[in-house]
């Protein structure tokens, strides 16, 4: 599936996806689909929730909802509880060109994975960190697009 060069006004770009569900996945989709090489990080033992979000899904039970989401990526299952699995996350981080993730604010750092350890490493990686509530205010919440809608009020239109 990958055997061919990518393509694209992203060729040659490479970058590690540190996220689930939409944002981030949607973003990292986008850079794929220009050509960028996506490495999607996924944690053990099933992978992105999305996954299992049915119906509908394809004959071996993947949802179609994570193959539209994250198609054109590769992916990779590492443990972040597990120091060696750190350690290739963070080369990952220390090669790429672009880093995207939606933890939770903070999420990344006991792993050596936030901003100024990557770019220690990595002083021209483009870092982005998506949050639901933005750098204050409530950065320490959790961001899902349900909770946001309940919480702007958007819920009730």
């Amino acid at each position: 599936m990958f055997d061919t060069p990518a393509t694209g006004p992203l060729a040659g770009i490479v970058v590690a996806d540190f996220s689930r569900i939409l944002a981030g996945p949607y973003a990292t989709m986008l850079l794929a689909d220009l050509g960028a090489t996506v490495i999607k990080v996924e944690g053990p033992p099933l992978g992105d929730d999305t996954r299992s979000w049915i119906p509908p899904v394809t004959g071996d039970g993947t949802a179609t909802y994570y193959l539209s989401i994250n198609r054109n990526k590769r992916s990779i299952v590492l443990d972040l509880r597990d120091a060696d699995d750190v350690a290739l996350a963070r080369r990952l981080a220390a090669r790429a060109d672009v880093l995207i993730e939606n933890f939770k604010p903070g999420g990344l750092t006991r792993f050596g994975l936030d901003h100024p350890a990557v770019s220690a490493v990595n002083p021209g990686v483009v870092y982005c960190s998506i949050s639901g509530f933005g750098p204050d205010g409530g950065a320490a919440l959790p961001g899902y697009d349900l909770l946001v809608q309940a919480t702007s009020g958007l819920m009730s239109v």
